[in-house]
């Protein structure tokens, strides 16, 4: 059986993207506001860092979403079909998105930042700066699909077809 965790929703993300798109997540600017039960003393020191790490709840998705079955990435057949845990998607059980934004500024409680994938009022469930001591070791390999998948992924919003 599953366990379940309880995380508290640290923040809330405000503006940015208003609605859920697959690609063009660039050039858009938002505001991780954390709540106001932590002290401001809390983000001390994390405007010395250039990305932070933000985990954030899918709050759009719906529960019937979730697939747990292999399936083609975005239901493109010339992909080859890939189990829940390969997909980085709201279909996965979790709903969970993880992100690395890049750090404009800290404002109070406001945590400015741009190329963050997630929509206005995602809840927060962590906020932590990026050390890329403790990211990937080693060369980094995908399958070909996923480069075929993402070209337009970082892509400005701006440019969105």
């Amino acid at each position: 059986m599953s366990m379940l965790f309880e995380l508290p929703q640290i923040g809330t993300v405000v503006g940015g993207h208003t609605s859920v798109h697959d690609d063009y997540q660039g050039g858009v600017t938002s505001i991780i506001r954390l709540n106001p039960d932590y002290p401001l003393e809390s983000l001390q020191g994390l405007e010395e860092f250039s990305h932070v790490q933000v985990v954030w709840k899918m709050h759009l998705a719906n529960p019937a979403d979730i697939e747990l079955h292999a399936r083609s990435p975005r239901g493109n057949a010339a992909w080859p079909a890939t189990g829940t845990f390969v997909h980085r998607n709201h279909r996965r059980p979790d709903q969970v998105g993880i992100s690395h934004p890049r750090l404009l500024h800290v404002d109070g409680r406001d945590v400015h930042v741009t190329d963050l994938d997630a929509v206005d009022g995602s809840p927060v469930l962590v906020l932590a700066p990026w050390f890329p001591q403790m990211g990937p070791q080693g060369p980094v390999h995908v399958p070909r699909w996923v480069e075929d998948m993402l070209p337009d992924y970082w892509n400005n919003a701006d440019a969105r077809p």
